[in-house]
């Protein structure tokens, strides 16, 4: 059985906040495990913040639309907006950034595409129709569900 809902909110700081917070809290009420609900939250802030920062820079803000599908199994977390695309059309590489470096060399950002790539299991980025489609898979494992 898929347990399923979905949310939008406008793309401002303030309401991305917002919807993260209650799109997480809604997975904790079905049951993900609070491991799990804390990777989907850095996940999301990651995600979410790139479509306030860079998908809507040159625009006034628009919706952000979240739809998230739970099993035993995964969790599948699409994210939706009608901002600008991805540079490239594509997915950045999230490469890890050097921490050997002194630390005021170190990079103000950088960090989000790891963070996403290493906590997710599956990332997915079609451009269609001037919408951006993001889909996120992370791995579950437990049996409440």
């Amino acid at each position: 059985m898929v347990d399923s809902f979905a949310c939008t909110f406008l793309a401002t700081e303030l309401d991305a906040r917002s919807g993260i917070c209650s799109v997480v809290e809604q997975l904790r009420v079905m049951g993900l495990p609070e491991a799990h609900a804390n990777d989907v939250q850095i996940v999301l802030a990651e995600a979410v913040n790139n479509v306030v920062e860079h998908a809507y820079a040159s625009d006034l803000p628009g919706d952000v639309r979240i739809r998230c599908n739970l099993n035993k199994k995964q969790l599948w977390i699409n994210i939706h907006d009608d901002g600008g695309p991805l540079p490239e059309g594509k997915l950045p590489a999230g490469n890890p950034i050097d921490l050997s470096v002194p630390t005021e060399e170190l990079p103000e950002g950088g960090f989000g595409w790891f963070l996403i790539r290493e906590l997710t299991s599956e990332i997915q980025y079609i451009r269609k129709d001037g919408n951006n489609q993001l889909s996120l898979c992370f791995e579950i494992s437990t049996a409440g569900i």
